[in-house]
């Protein structure tokens, strides 16, 4: 979504239509053509076109922006970069951009890295007052439940709370309101609690259909509320937003090597996440921020959210620096991975026959490596390929690549409500998303029939 929609942005600036001098390619679509110089690409795309060229023919520079998320797919690539701008492409222009960089730890593990002094350059631009509130909710209602030491979701009260807020935060202020919520459960939750009477109530997360994204994101007179994950936390300009609710909250990846179990998490989002939600609010003329808690709890939270490459599960990642073939200990990566997750993912690829006993990727492996699937579902693609064809097993694999979930049903239940396009259970985005990726799949499983592995 968010390089749609800078695509978008810079083309409009350019007076331009998308697909000219400005691009972009993410997975399932691209729009670029002959005279495409700015392409904006997801951090998967980039890793897995150095994948297939170190050298980046055509290429001149490499922009990674919002570099503070610390994407784990933007870690590599920036790795992979560096290690190709060593070894094959000195002209490589590199930059990374934030507005809540770490500069200082930064830019020293630059000039560790590649032994020259980077630049730090301090882009001003225009600062518009921002009015920073607080709404806490009442005494003895938390924002996240617990069962002993386990986090079980966001509380119904607190839930009732941001809706209460975003109400009487409509009814305060002027233009459009931007709120931020955990999940899509969340936002569903405050949805139906919601009552703003002339104000559209629009939606904006992952799971909806790319032409429901681009509604939220299109500009309008109509006064809006837009209820969003940190999808639009940083790179996505919502028009119209002039004031921004804030749950205070962050669903993050976490991996436990013990149990080799992944999950997400509710927590605290941490001050960089506030800070740049908040800029949401200020991004083209005066602004209010409503932050939902108490303005004492700002000192319990972490001034950064802890990198992907720490915290989530790394057989991907591994296998993706197996099939570079650089060793990860002479990469440039800003933080190394944890050895109890590294050494797990290694036990998982080798299980799927995708590195061999000295850690290298294997044919298989590198076939895994260049799709846009986890191995063990690319594996399960590849398989099911040769035993049920590329249609049955571009089927099933695309239920499970979409995390397609519904109250109640098992596999079968969730396809046959598929096979109507969606109903009360399965979203009718949801149903026309994973008919997308099935598509998709099939072609990718028929390309890849003939190779041997």
């Amino acid at each position: 979504m968010a390089a749609r929609a800078a695509a978008r942005r810079i083309a409009r600036l350019l007076g331009e239509e998308v697909g000219g001098q400005v691009g972009y390619s993410v997975r399932g679509d691209s729009r670029v053509s002959e005279r495409t110089r700015v392409e904006m690409v997801t951090p998967g795309v980039a890793l897995r076109r150095l994948q297939r060229d170190p050298e980046l023919p055509g290429v001149a520079g490499l922009v990674i922006d919002e570099f503070h998320e610390r994407d784990l797919d933007t870690d590599l690539a920036l790795a992979f970069a560096l290690d190709a701008r060593s070894a094959l492409r000195e002209d490589l222009f590199i930059a990374l951009t934030s507005a809540t960089l770490e500069a200082s730890r930064t830019v020293s593990w630059l000039r560790e890295a590649t032994g020259a002094e980077p630049a730090l350059v301090d882009i001003p631009g225009d600062i518009f007052p921002l009015e920073l509130r607080y709404a806490p909710p009442p005494r003895g209602v938390e924002a996240v439940g617990a069962i002993g030491n386990e986090r079980v979701g966001v509380r119904r009260e607190y839930l009732a709370h941001v809706a209460r807020t975003v109400e009487d935060t409509v009814a305060a202020t002027e233009g459009s309101v931007l709120v931020f919520l955990p999940g899509v459960g969340e936002i569903e939750a405050v949805r139906g609690a919601l009552s703003v009477p002339g104000v559209e109530v629009l939606t904006l997360h992952g799971q909806l259909s790319a032409a429901e994204q681009d509604r939220a994101l299109s500009p309008t007179d109509q006064r809006r509320v837009i209820l969003s994950t940190s999808i639009a936390e940083s790179s996505l300009t919502v028009p119209g937003v002039s004031v921004v609710v804030d749950a205070g909250l962050a669903r993050e990846p976490r991996f436990d090597a013990g149990r080799s179990l992944s999950s997400l998490v509710t927590v605290p989002a941490s001050l960089a996440r506030l800070e740049q939600r908040a800029g949401r609010a200020a991004r083209t003329g005066p602004g209010i921020a409503v932050r939902v808690m108490d303005p004492v709890d700002m000192a319990r939270r972490p001034a950064q959210s802890a990198p992907g490459i720490a915290t989530q599960d790394l057989t991907d990642a591994r296998l993706q620096v197996a099939a570079w073939g650089t060793p990860v200990e002479d990469l440039a990566l800003l933080d190394a991975p944890p050895a109890g997750t590294w050494q797990a993912a290694g036990e998982r690829l080798s299980s799927l026959g995708a590195i061999d006993e000295a850690g290298a990727a294997t044919a298989l492996g590198r076939t895994l490596a260049s799709l846009p699937l986890d191995p063990p579902l690319g594996r399960a693609l590849l398989t099911a390929s040769a035993l049920l064809g590329a249609s049955k097993a571009a089927h099933f694999v695309a239920l499970l690549s979409e995390d397609v979930r519904a109250p109640g049903a098992d596999l079968g239940g969730v396809e046959r409500r598929l096979g109507r396009g969606g109903d009360a259970g399965v979203g009718r985005a949801q149903a026309a998303r994973v008919k997308e990726t099935e598509a998709r799949l099939k072609r990718l499983a028929s390309r890849l029939a003939d190779r041997e592995l």
